[in-house]
């Protein structure tokens, strides 16, 4: 047992540091067949993507595609100059990075679904379309609570969330709709650009240890200008009064809904202090975490049997107050979602191993500067996701201040506001309020939009710089 343990320990060893050597000497591909075929690949795929919601091809499905073929023209091309091994541990190195990203994301999921379950936010709209507050306090509500429930749920959860109360309230008003969603997309976005887990960008950043846990705070005032002065603005385009009240039935929170919430807390907790105290990947905490639930959802079975004991009803029935089946939250995690990163990870793992995200970080960062790049680079994730556009960032690795690397982890995070298109939150809200909340609509008030992004970038190089 204690040499498999030494021989395991040895051999992870050694692939992390022929990672590090197989980087260092890869061959140059930029100028070569395979080079410019990866990235007509890359470019047809992400079209596909962008694409998704006319051609109904879910996103994951075009990069899962693009990551192999672009990784089996590297080995095509190593394996005939006698060099096989390079790509092999390049291609474990690229799904060491992906498999951390997913099980962070799927304990986060799981534990999203659970209090979806339970009707956690359920019972939170219920209580804010309940107390009959006006169009313009609706307006601010539902963009405060967007922006500070994003750090700690995903910004996509929370925009839904926030949109599900403005369609229950603004029936008949679409351009109060359409202004609230843009004002949530906006909200959700900027709350997340400040905690490792308001978005994928910002964990992914913390994650790699570029930044801290408790440095990303000082974003939140960029952050808190990014939000407020587009909607200081648009609250102005709303119509004025009280929307009528709303007849519908109340539905009540199930049994544990509070005490899951407090987990999901507990584990942030732990994944926080497992990275700050131990040194060990946060992953490890949030798995750890994901013990707290199973453990609880064992209690809720035990209940559930007690409760179905002399009845007629059989387990897991729809009236049990105590059914719950952490397997089943796990499940309907984003699998799509899950699916789409491996295949950008390892997409532009791929195309930074030919050598094209060195040529890049010459061209942008040596042309532009530090600052020009990094503001580029939230306005290049307003059209291409934001993901593929940090992990290029990050695999570049360019040389500059702390402060820079705090400034485009705000305009990654924030950048996708300036168009519906330009985060998950704006595209699913956009399904969600089809016909309301559209591409036009939000580009209407994309100027404004750009007066906070440019704001809230002049706000942290003023504090931060």
């Amino acid at each position: 047992m204690k040499r498999g343990i030494v021989f395991a320990i040895a051999w992870l060893t050694a692939i992390a540091a022929q990672a590090s050597e197989a980087q260092a000497t890869a061959m140059d591909l930029t100028q070569h067949w395979v080079g410019f075929v990866a990235i007509a690949v890359f470019v047809a795929a992400y079209v596909l993507v962008i694409l998704e919601e006319q051609i109904h091809l879910r996103k994951s499905k075009p990069v899962l595609l693009a990551a192999g073929i672009i990784w089996m023209l590297i080995a095509v091309v190593y394996n005939g100059n006698g060099r096989p091994h390079e790509v092999e541990v390049a291609i474990r190195h690229n799904f060491l990075e992906y498999a951390e990203l997913f099980f962070f994301l799927l304990v986060a999921m799981t534990y999203i679904n659970a209090m979806l379950e339970r009707g956690v936010f359920e019972a939170l709209r219920n209580w804010l379309v309940a107390r009959g507050f006006s169009y313009r306090a609706l307006f601010w509500l539902t963009g405060i609570l967007a922006f500070f429930i994003s750090p700690i749920a995903d910004n996509l959860t929370t925009a839904l969330i926030m949109c599900a109360v403005v369609l229950a309230v603004g029936v008949g008003q679409p351009k109060f709709v359409a202004i609230a969603c843009i004002n949530i997309v906006v909200g959700a976005n900027a709350g997340g650009a400040f905690s490792p887990f308001g978005d994928i960008t910002t964990l992914m950043v913390w994650q790699k240890g570029v930044i801290e846990f408790k440095e990303f705070f000082v974003l939140f005032v960029p952050s808190a200008v990014n939000f407020l002065l587009p909607a200081v603005i648009m609250q102005f385009a709303l119509p004025s009064g009280t929307p009528p009240a709303s007849g519908g039935s109340q539905v009540q929170m199930k049994y544990g809904g509070l005490v899951i919430v407090g987990l999901f807390l507990l584990t942030i907790v732990t994944a926080i202090s497992f990275h700050n105290f131990l040194h060990i990947p946060p992953v490890f905490g949030m798995m750890t975490g994901l013990a707290y639930l199973k453990f609880y959802g064992y209690y809720l079975r035990q209940k559930s049997k007690n409760w179905n004991q002399g009845t007629e009803n059989p387990p897991g029935s729809s009236d049990d107050p105590y059914n719950f089946d952490v397997f089943a939250k796990i499940a309907h995690a984003e699998w799509d979602t899950l699916f789409f990163f491996y295949g950008v990870i390892l997409a532009v793992g791929g195309l930074g191993f030919i050598g094209y995200l060195s040529v890049a970080s010459d061209l942008v960062y040596g042309g532009l500067g530090n600052t020009g790049a990094n503001i580029m680079v939230g306005i290049m994730s307003a059209i291409v996701d934001n993901i593929p556009v940090m992990f290029a960032v990050l695999t570049m690795s360019p040389d500059m201040p702390h402060s820079q690397w705090l400034l485009v982890t705000l305009t990654a995070g924030v950048g996708g506001s300036l168009l519906s298109i330009g985060s998950a939150a704006g595209v699913a809200l956009m399904g969600q309020a089809r016909g309301q909340y559209t591409f036009f609509s939000h580009l209407k008030w994309t100027p404004v939009i750009a007066l906070g992004y440019g704001a809230s970038i002049w706000v942290h190089l003023l504090m931060n710089g």
